[in-house]
């Protein structure tokens, strides 16, 4: 099938989640959410070396910081080095690779986050997939379900679409992207990787790597350095 550029390999370095193998085979990041719940099983009925049961259904590596005012429901997997701050929720069919962070009133639901994703501050992230050293700024929010309840469908750059075949299904959100303060990013949203998003932005369809969306979705190139021109 041509992907059109649009393959997990084009937003996720599959090499920095120990989720790398729900994507084999797979011709778009999104055909990953469904098949979280029985990776998440099969992980869980044969813990990897250093993991060990936090509580039924949750699995935790060494070196986790976990507040006691944190709640994790599971079934949840939470990589090494990774810390979970006091007011987050962490529901269920979630993967915390390393060295990531949870923090304060995020809720995370059916995603993966990729090593060294960051949900620092009032994040929503369901049926989504955070790229490694990502970050949301507070208040970013990933939509995941359309208000008239339909299927949600990827809206690309010369105006088609790809039907998912998903209900759920928030954003992918590609290596080392930047989402801004307050900014949402609608259902079936595709961010590429090193892109910048301004705060306050609504994001929505395929937002190309490489750049910058800015609050009156006008898009900007990076230039060498990481600016805008």
């Amino acid at each position: 099938m041509d992907n059109r550029g649009l393959g997990p390999a084009d937003f996720l370095d599959l090499d920095r989640s120990i989720a790398a193998g729900i994507f084999r085979g797979l011709s778009y990041p999104w055909e990953a959410l469904p098949l979280i719940a029985s990776f998440v099983a099969g992980i869980l009925s044969d813990p990897p070396e250093g993991y060990r049961l936090l509580a039924p259904g949750v699995l935790v590596a060494e070196g986790v910081s976990i507040s006691p005012r944190a709640e994790i429901l599971g079934p949840a997997i939470i990589g090494p080095g990774s810390e979970v701050r006091a007011g987050a929720l962490i529901r269920e069919n979630v993967i915390v690779g390393s060295l990531c962070l949870v923090g304060n009133s995020s809720e995370l639901k059916n995603c993966v986050l990729f090593d060294g994703a960051l949900a620092p501050h009032f994040n929503y992230v369901g049926d989504s997939i955070l790229g490694s050293g990502s970050h949301l700024g507070a208040g970013a929010i990933l939509s995941n379900f359309k208000s008239d309840h339909g299927e949600v469908c990827l809206r690309l750059e010369d105006g088609t679409s790809i039907r998912t075949g998903l209900v759920k299904f928030g954003a992918i959100v590609g290596d080392g992207c930047e989402i801004g303060c307050n900014s949402v990013c609608f259902p079936g949203t595709l961010v590429g990787k090193g892109t910048t998003v301004y705060p306050l932005c609504p994001v929505r369809g395929l937002v190309p790597a490489g750049a910058i969306l800015k609050a009156e979705g006008v898009l900007a190139k990076k230039r060498e350095g990481g600016k805008g021109e």
